[in-house]
This record gives structure tokens, sequence and C-alpha cells, in this order.
């Protein structure tokens, strides 16, 4: 029976065999689908997530009640005017004459309103060295920080005229500008400068420019149609910066990935001396359907933070979920179109350096690889217990980890100026950088109960120990709203500062404000974010942990229908994450070696950073996972032995899997080169957790536990039979006609 007549079924095969006869067709309609995904996305504009949305709880009621009177919380500004050396007194000459200054001075820009004096609002420090000037910024608090800059160098102004003074200034807007000047552009970079660190990596690999720019072309319009889809999307579920920062490094990885799995698979039957055609149809049936499966699983993983509840990680989750679809249909449809098209031609732009060596890419076995499983299948017990030994030493730290929003200080260190007055305005005013924010809702705000109730609530806040005040009251009698600005004791330890607002919660407001009849007085503010976010965090781990496991499992038991393949494939997936978290936790809580990544101990993990990691390793890890697993179970279909299946599939897969980690790895590494620590954290957490899985997991601990269980990896309890059988196809004999050996496994024949 010749290849045209072979039937193969399954969405990878038939996608791949249409594209390679209709290649113009399929290119054609792939360029139009990223032009209209793109063209209806720029339309339709993007819809941001809007704070009120953000978080649950008392954060969320606070922001609506703010939202639906239509008032806009101007940026708050602070001057600091602090006498240097003990000198000089909030009540001396030439301490007021600064204030007086200061006052002017920014009162001059036109860019300020509401200025007030220390004197007016009682914000001297107890020693009566330290005074704050307070204002709020003209127009929209999110732009605010590009109109600061008169009002900066207006107090820098000042600062000169007065030897003796320390004059600072910080706030929302002065932040703002500062860290988009400091690191707005270092972002961006580091997102850009991903692509060419991929490209520069998979020139090294292939040794060829067309066959490099592929898995880049490929990544690059997948992100295109996805950024486009979000915008349309976003409509019915707002997107974020974040998300779609997030998109694009989860859109490289995958989009190479597959693009790098596909193609060493055709280019290995081309060199194995199979026609153009077979060796399409063959790598559409083999590496094609490992793609479906991994991209599956992703997809599944990344779906699995739709159920935080927070409308950031939901951004997140639906952004990846869609550029992992785009990339894995892309690499099933138009990259074989692409293959057909170009044929001998994907080695044009050869590296003159770089020279391909026997065996091309992929079908020489990697003689490193070899050695190493030739240890580890001799001794499997050993390789088992000292990986897993390993592994397990490294994840231990994780079970001390203690999560929170990291503090200004905490995210920047002392590497910004603003850093330094943040943390002496803290020493001095403690809480008074980021007060606890009560927000006050009544039929009618001024009621005596309600006034009373208000002055009750500012004097039992500071006797009762949550603040040393002074604790500010602002009426908006047009809308009959209040806002309630309680500085917390703690400042910027947020433990100490969690406590106080315990008390505001728990004791303070129920005493006084609560039994008022239809006040509403939501607590929120950087502390009260914090608490509120962590607490729905916590909250949502088990769902979500239990949704990407539960399906996790069933995909691997569908795609390779056996039950030891599934069970195996969670453990060890859960013990690569096991090992990042550990990581994490020894850099950057106990601050072991966190010099040699250019970060220290902040003494928490950013609270986000746990969950985010699960998903996205636990989506990822699953590449290299479903492409290993499935040459090895190839192998055995075509007859060899379990031990003999094993040491080919590792092998043969080395080379891709090595150039797809060393690529995630470094575009992972380049965010930790960033001065935030939760990037740097993310970036460090990612790096080593991919690392961890494409050498400990993939190449020693996988080998090892497949070969200790031998004919068990293929077991199917009879029960299960009736399940959907998903395994057809992956096996190139299925493709060419050739015969094969039926593998009979316990408990269910092998089928192809």
């Amino acid at each position: 029976m010749g290849n045209g007549d072979i039937r193969v079924r399954g969405f990878a095969a038939r996608a791949g065999g249409w594209s390679a006869r209709h290649r113009w067709a399929a290119v054609g309609i792939w360029v139009l689908f990223v032009v209209l995904a793109t063209g209806l996305g720029s339309a339709a504009g993007r819809v941001d997530v809007k704070d009120s949305d953000q978080l649950k709880g008392e954060t969320h009621t606070a922001a609506r009640i703010i939202e639906d009177a239509g008032i806009e919380e101007p940026a708050g500004e602070t001057v600091l005017i602090q006498s240097e050396g003990g000198g000089l007194k909030a009540t001396d000459p030439a301490f007021r004459a600064a204030v007086a200054d200061v006052v002017r001075a920014v009162d001059a820009t036109g860019e300020v309103t509401d200025v007030t004096t220390p004197y007016e609002t009682r914000t001297i420090s107890p020693d009566g060295r330290s005074a704050l000037v307070q204002f709020d910024m003209r127009g929209a608090s999110d732009t605010a920080g590009e109109r600061v800059e008169p009002v900066l160098k207006a107090v820098e102004r000042v600062q000169q005229e007065h030897d003796g003074l320390r004059i600072e200034e910080i706030g929302g807007a002065s932040m703002m500008k500062t860290f988009d000047d400091a690191f707005g552009d270092d972002f961006r970079k580091a997102e850009y400068s991903a692509v060419p660190v991929a490209l520069g990596i998979l020139l090294i690999a292939f040794g060829a420019l067309v066959a490099a720019l592929l898995p880049v072309l490929l990544a690059i319009t997948a992100i295109m149609a996805t950024m486009g889809l979000m915008g349309v999307v976003s409509h019915v579920m707002p997107m974020s910066d974040t998300a779609n920062s997030v998109m694009l490094l989860v859109g490289l990885a995958v989009g190479v990935d597959y693009c790098l799995f596909y193609l060493r698979r055709e280019r290995e039957e081309r060199e194995a001396g199979r026609d153009a055609q077979t060796a399409l149809r063959i790598a559409a049936a083999t590496s094609g359907r490992a793609i479906v499966v991994s991209g599956v699983t992703v997809c599944v993983a990344m779906a699995g933070m739709l159920f935080t509840g927070l409308a950031e990680f939901e951004a997140m989750g639906l952004a990846s979920l869609m550029v992992v679809a785009v990339a894995m249909v892309g690499s099933v449809t138009v990259l074989p179109a692409l293959l057909s098209l170009l044929g001998e031609r994907v080695e044009k732009g050869r590296i003159p350096f770089l020279r391909r060596r026997p065996g091309g890419y992929g079908s020489g076995e990697s003689r490193f690889w070899t050695a190493v499983l030739k240890g580890v299948l001799a001794k499997p017990v050993v390789s088992v217990t000292v990986a897993a030994g390993a592994l397990l030493a490294i994840a231990a730290p994780a079970v001390g980890m203690k999560t929170q929003n990291l503090t200004l200080d905490q995210e920047f260190g002392d590497s910004l100026p603003i850093v330094q007055t943040y943390n002496r305005v803290n020493e001095a005013f403690p809480g008074g950088t980021e007060p606890a924010e009560v927000v006050v809702k009544a039929d009618d705000i001024n009621a005596p109960e309600v006034r009373s109730a208000l002055a009750d609530f500012r004097a039992r806040a500071i006797s009762s120990g949550a603040s040393r005040g002074p604790v500010d009251i602002e009426v908006d009698d047009a809308r009959n709203v209040a806002f309630v600005y309680v500085p917390l004791v703690g400042g910027s330890d947020l433990d100490k500062a969690g406590a106080g607002l315990d008390i505001l919660r728990d004791e303070v407001r129920p005493a006084t404000l609560g039994k008022v009849d239809g006040v509403q007085a939501p607590i929120t503010g950087q502390v009260a974010g914090s608490k509120d976010f962590n607490d729905q965090l916590v909250g949502s781990v088990a769902p979500v942990f239990a949704f990407v496991v539960v399906f996790a499992f069933l995909l691997m038991l569908l795609s390779f229908r056996s039950l030891t393949i599934a069970i195996t494939s969670i453990v060890l997936n859960l013990l690569s994450v096991g090992a990042a978290y550990g990581i994490l936790v020894a850099v950057f809580q106990h601050g072991w070696g966190a010099s040699l990544v250019g970060a220290e101990g902040v003494g928490a993990i950013v609270s986000w950073l746990p969950l985010f990691l699960f998903v996205i390793l636990f989506g990822l890890s699953m590449d290299y996972h479903v492409f290993v697993v499935s040459r090895i179970r190839e192998a055995r279909l075509r007859g060899r032995t379990t031990r003999d299946a094993i040491t080919h599939g590792v092998v043969t897969t080395a080379g891709v899997v090595t150039s797809a980690a060393v690529i995630m790895v470094a575009v992972f590494a380049i965010f930790g080169t960033l001065s935030m620590q939760s990037m740097k954290q993310m970036g460090v957490g990612l790096a080593a957790a991919v690392l961890i899985d494409a050498t400990i997991i993939r190449g020693v601990l996988l080998p090892a536990v497949m070969a200790l269980l031998g004919e068990r990896n293929w077991y199917l309890p009879k029960w299960l039979h009736r399940l959907p059988d998903l395994t057809h196809d992956e096996a190139a004999d299925a493709v060419t006609g050739a015969p094969r050996t039926p593998v009979v496994a316990e408990g269910e024949r092998v089928r192809a």
C-alpha cells in the first residue's frame, strides 16, 4: 500500500497532511487570521481591569463605593521637611520659613491643589524634627506621574536654599514617575531582548538562519494574533499590562518549543531516508500529536487561574491560554505548509562556524545523555533515590514559605533615592506614607449620629493602639461619603501594621461606625489590600491546585491510556514545582546565595508568585514530558523492549529538549536581571524550575522510574478500557504502513 493510500486519524495528522497538500492556502489562511485578529483588536481597543474589580472583600467594597459616587481620588503628594543633625525644630523660624517656601513653590506650579501645612494638619513628628507638607495633584491620578516633574523641580530648588534641612517629596505621582523612568524602559527592553536571545540560541541549535527563524516567526505571529484577540475578549473579561507581559513570555516559550519539536522530527525523518511527503506526515502524526496533547494540557493548567477570583490572575490565565492555543494550532497547520514549501531550502543561511554534526537534527544520539542514561539504567534504584532525595532537599525550605505583597523598600532596596525618603517618612511618621483608609458611606453623612461615630472612631483608633495619629477626616457632603485616614502603628512592617488593621476592623469599627444603621465603612489601603489579596489567594489555592492536577491527570490518562504514566507525570511535575519553591524561599526569603543573582533576602515571597509559578510550570513542564514519553511509547510500539525504548526516547529527544530548555532559561533569566525583587523572583523561579525539569526530572528521574516499572508503565485496569482512545497516530508505522510487532502490556494491548 503506498504512502498516499494510508488514512491516518487524529487532528494533528489530518491538519498536517492537508496543510502539506494545500501549502499556499494554509499559509494564506494563517496570515489572514493574524491580520484580522490584529485589526479587530486594534479597532476594538483594550479594556483594562478596574481598581474596583482587582480584589474582593473590603478593598473591593471601598473601591466600588468611590466609583459609584463618581469620586476620582487624586494622587496625594507629601514633602518631608526634616532637620539634619538634630538642630532645628518645627517651631523654629528657619524651619517655618522652609515650610512657607515649599508651600509657595508647589502652589506656583499650578499643578497642585489643597496644599496644607504641618501646623494645620498636626503632621509634626513627636521629636519635633520632621514635618509634612501635603497636597494633591490636579487631574486624573493614573496620569499624575506625567505632570509631577515641575513640582519635583520646585521642591529641589527649595532644598538648595535651605542648608541644614532635608526637603524631599514622595507620593503616588512621584513614585509613579520614578518607577516609569527607572524601570519602565528596563522592563520593555527585557521583553524585547527575549526574541534576539531565542533566535541566537536557535542559530546555534540549527546552524542555519532559515531553520532558526521559523520557530521565532511562528511565536511572534501567534503573539500578534493573541494581542488582537485580547482586545476583543477584554470587552467581556478585562485585561491588563501584566497579562500582556505574561502572554508574551508564555507565547514565546511554547511557540518556539512546538516548532522545535515539529521541525526536528521532520528533519530527522528526512535524514533517515524518507521522502519529503512521508517525513512531514510522520512529523505530523508524532510530534504534531505530542504538540496537541501538550498544548491542551498547558491550556488546562492556565485555565486554573480563572478559579482564583482575582481579576489580574483571570486576565493572565485567559491571555496565556489563548496564546498557547493559537501557537498550538499554528504549529500543526501553517508550520507543515511552510516546511513543505521550503523543502531543503530550510537549510539556507548556514552559519560557517556552526557545522552540523553527523546525524543531523536529532537522529544522532547525544553522547552526553547516552553516558548519563547508561549509568541511570544500570542502577535505577540508586538514581531515583539520589535524584528524588536531592530535589526533596532543595524543596525543603518551601515548608516555611512566607508570602506578602512587597513594600517599597523590599521591592527596590536602596537603589532609588525615593526609597530612602519612604523609609525616613515611615520612621518619623509610622504608617504615614500608606495609611489605612476608611471609606464611610451614609444616607446623610452630616447626621449627628454619623458625625459622632466618626469622632468616636478617630479617638478609639488612637486609644486602641492601632495608630499614634494624627487621624484625618475628609467629608464629601454632596456625595455623603467621608474618608478617614489612619496611620497604622508598624508603618512599612506589614506584620505589625496588619495587627493594627485587625484592631480597626474587629474592634474599633464595630464599636463606633458599626452601631449606626445604614452606614458602610470598609477599610482599604496598602496594608488592607495586601491582607485581602493574601486571604483570597489562600482561599483559591486548593481549587486551583485540584483543577490543574485532576485535569492534567485525566489528559495524560486519555492520551497514553496508561494509569502508571498519568500518575508518574503528576508526581514528577509536583516534585519539579516543589524544588522551584524551595529555591525561591532559600534565595529570596532567607537570602542564601541571593548575591549570586543580584538579589537580596527580603524575608518573603511576593504573594502572587507561588500560585502563578505552579500554574505556569505545571503547564510548561508538560511540554517536555509529553514529548519524551511520546517518543518512548512510539519506540515501544515498534517492538523495542521498555529499557531500549527509554534509552531511545530520552537520547533522541535530548537535543530538542535541551535547546528548548536553554531558550526558556535564557528568556526567564532576563527577567531575573531586573531591579524589582518581584521580577527577580519570577525570573529566577521560572529559570530554575525549567532547568531542573529538563535535566534531573527528564534526564534522570523519568527514565529511572520507568526502568523500575518496566512493563507496568503501560498498565491500564480493565475497568478503564472503556475510556476514549486518544493514542492513535503517534507511531511512524501508522503513517508509512510498515508492519510492526504488536506489544502486549500488563492489562491492555498498547495500541497505535
